[in-house]
């Protein structure tokens, strides 16, 4: 059997002819009505399967023809088609000649049966022309096919149009959107292609790199816009992107470094995604300048390191506050025991200088813990006359055995003149600026110089002096031979937490501590310094024409009387030597060390004492509650309050209280002599 398949598509021929060779069929094909009739004429044919709409001439046409040619009308015709579709265009295509209408697609099996069932209809018989339908009927149905069909093929071209228009409209509003997006957004977009040019740059990437569209577009992205140093890593990688999509930073967050239109480097935070554009990667980046994220990280970074130091400073007055209590009661002992003797021995003799050499060093470590608690800013500053060059002789002579030997060490001191400030605060501001002068000249050795001296200052002295008033002055001077400071930090040095140390070897407080203590005292610090030969700093304090408290041996000369004193320590050493000391001005003493014992003792005889001295920190009840509950008793008896060291009793803790007078262990006789002697006078005059 042969069959000839008329269609202008040739995956529709394929696959008809698949079909048809299966089941035992030669095939022929054609691709219009033209065609094929030419080849039915000259050719035999047992089977026409024919397309309708196609050009030159359609399926219609050509089934009219055939089923109107006596010598091809008993070929079976089977209409196959995707276009005509409708119940009309199977009753014109029968109505015509056609012996079967299949509509686009048939499942392969059902097609095949319905070829058998038109093969197996038997021979066909000529229809006679009186039953054939009337040419004009025929022109007018196929017109009428023709004209839906046209109707249709507008209608579906309209839709497609409207759709077309609807789509471009989305299509620009997308473009809209996608515009004001790209222009809007404070970080930069950046497009680059495989070949590493930008092909896309928003406004932000103006603003940020400083280069307009006409200036960048089409120029080397990463020469442009990345430092020097980052060339060698991009092309390294760019090859490997330009032929996979991906590379070092593909996909990830990653901070680089940028370059302006001006040259200027800047912190840069990079996400890159790679996309695919007619086969070729392309690469799209988004850039934010964080430069003011560094700042705030640099600064929190800062605080972070001073929130430390704070930290440490916290665990030094900790530590001092463990310290301090027992190691002034200590001290009181010492200090008072002392003196006693120094006033009962020869003065000048050996063992009196042996007794004055551990007064002093009695002084010295009261003297430092106060400085350990003012460090850590857990104590009153106790300022009274002091005499710079004794300190500092006193200073040298420690720091001679902490420093190394290759550096040489000399003084200059010729005051002897009295300031208004704390020795142990003026011991301070030597030992830090001998310290770090030693610390310049720690590698190499070198000369370290401190001077002492008288200076006056007139209306007319030089700018540097500008900032301290007219008057005399103390001018202390430590000079060394180091690396010197350089001039961009020198401004600098005086600054809380500034240090030029490694970590570990320094805070950075010592300079700002000693500005502190200086300024707080009316003077005046300065630095003057030239890398390679050394620094000189320069302190100016005013001179004071006071005098120094009584010095042990003096005890003569101290205030007395004849009242009687409770005196309540829990240390009994203390409660000793304080009644020996107050015994030895010609008062009457009874001393307590448990405090209820007292407090039992005063409530049976409240008229028997004229003055209670009480320590502050005691078992069963402290002296603050104490000493509330004598004035309870009896409300003008004076109370003196001491304490080692308390965190919750200050000077004005007390007076709020009531207390007459607060005072830090170890109390001096002189100092102990004076206060005691001013409360009773004082509570004297009120009840006069």
């Amino acid at each position: 059997m042969k069959a000839i398949i008329v269609d202008d598509n040739e995956e529709n021929i394929y696959l008809i002819e698949s079909l048809l060779k299966a089941n035992g069929y030669h095939t022929e094909s054609a691709e219009n009505g033209s065609k094929a009739l030419e080849m039915i004429r000259n050719n035999h044919f047992d089977l026409i399967i024919s397309d309708i709409l196609m050009p030159v001439m359609d399926g219609f046409q050509l089934c009219r023809i055939v089923k109107t040619d006596k010598a091809l009308c008993h070929i079976p015709f089977i209409v196959y088609t995707a276009t005509y579709t409708g119940p009309q265009d199977e009753v014109f295509a029968r109505k015509i000649g056609a012996d079967c209408f299949i509509v686009k697609p048939c499942e392969p099996k059902i097609f095949i049966a319905t070829v058998r069932d038109v093969m197996n209809a038997g021979k066909r018989i000529d229809i006679p022309e009186t039953q054939q339908p009337r040419e004009e009927e025929v022109l007018k149905l196929y017109s009428e096919r023709l004209v839906r069909k046209l109707e249709q093929k507008m209608f579906q071209a309209e839709t497609e149009l409207h759709k077309r228009q609807a789509a471009e409209e989305e299509l620009k509003e997308s473009e809209q959107k996608l515009r004001l997006i790209t222009t809007s957004v404070q970080d930069a977009i950046i497009m680059m292609n495989d070949q590493g040019k930008v092909s896309f740059w928003n406004k932000a990437a103006e603003r940020i790199f400083g280069y307009s569209d006409p200036e960048i577009i089409g120029k080397d992205l990463h020469i442009t816009l990345a430092p020097g140093k980052f060339h060698d890593h991009y092309h390294k990688n760019h090859l490997y992107f330009k032929e996979t999509g991906q590379g070092p930073y593909l996909n990830k967050v990653a901070e680089l470094a940028g370059k302006k239109k001006d040259g200027t480097e800047f912190p840069i935070e990079l996400s890159l995604s790679g996309v695919e554009i007619h086969g070729k990667w392309h690469a799209i980046g988004i850039v934010r300048d964080i430069t003011e994220k560094k700042r705030i990280e640099t600064e929190q970074k800062k605080i972070e390191k001073k929130m430390q130091q704070t930290q440490r400073m916290e665990a030094i007055g900790t530590l001092a506050g463990g310290i301090a209590h027992d190691f002034n009661n200590i001290l009181s002992a010492m200090l008072g025991y002392s003196q006693l003797a120094l006033d009962t021995v020869e003065k000048d003799s050996l063992l009196h200088n042996d007794l004055k050499c551990i007064y002093d060093a009695g002084i010295r470590a009261k003297e430092l813990v106060q400085q350990i608690l003012t460090l850590a800013r857990q104590s009153d500053d106790m300022v009274q006359p002091v005499q710079p060059g004794l300190i500092a002789k006193e200073a040298l002579k420690l720091l001679r055995s902490t420093i190394p030997t290759t550096i040489d060490l000399r003084n200059n001191i010729v005051s002897e003149s009295m300031i208004m400030g704390n020795s142990g605060k003026i011991h301070q501001v030597l030992m830090n600026l001998c310290t770090n002068a030693a610390y310049a000249m720690e590698k190499d050795g070198g000369l370290l110089e401190v001077g002492l001296k008288d200076v006056t200052i007139k209306d007319t002295a030089p700018m540097s002096n500008a900032t301290l008033k007219p008057g005399d002055y103390v001018e202390l001077t430590v000079s060394d031979t180091g690396i010197g400071i350089p001039a961009d930090i020198i401004g600098s040095i005086f600054e809380p937490y500034f240090t030029t140390k490694a970590p570990g070897e320094g805070t950075g407080i010592g300079l700002a501590l000693v500005h502190g203590i200086v300024t707080g005292y009316g003077g005046k610090i300065t630095a003057d310094s030239k890398m390679g030969k050394g620094t000189v700093f320069t302190v100016q304090l005013p001179i004071t024409k006071k005098h120094t408290a009584c010095q042990p041996g003096d005890s003569g000369t101290l205030p007395s009387g004849t009242e009687h004193i409770l005196f309540v320590d829990d240390e009994e050493q203390i409660a000793r030597i304080g009644s020996r000391i107050l015994e030895s001005l010609g008062y009457t003493v009874t001393t307590k060390t448990v405090s209820t014992e007292a407090l039992s003792l005063f409530r049976s005889k409240p008229e028997d004492f004229d003055l209670v001295i009480t320590d502050m920190t005691m078992p069963n009840m402290t002296g603050d509650i104490f000493s509330a509950e004598l004035m309870k008793i009896r409300p003008d008896i004076p109370v003196i309050l001491c304490t080692g060291y308390s965190k919750k009793m200050s000077n004005q803790a007390a007076k709020k209280m009531g207390i007459k007078a607060f005072a830090y262990k170890p109390v001096g006789m002189a100092d102990l002599a004076k206060t005691v002697r001013r409360v009773l006078d004082e509570t004297q005059k009120i009840r006069s």
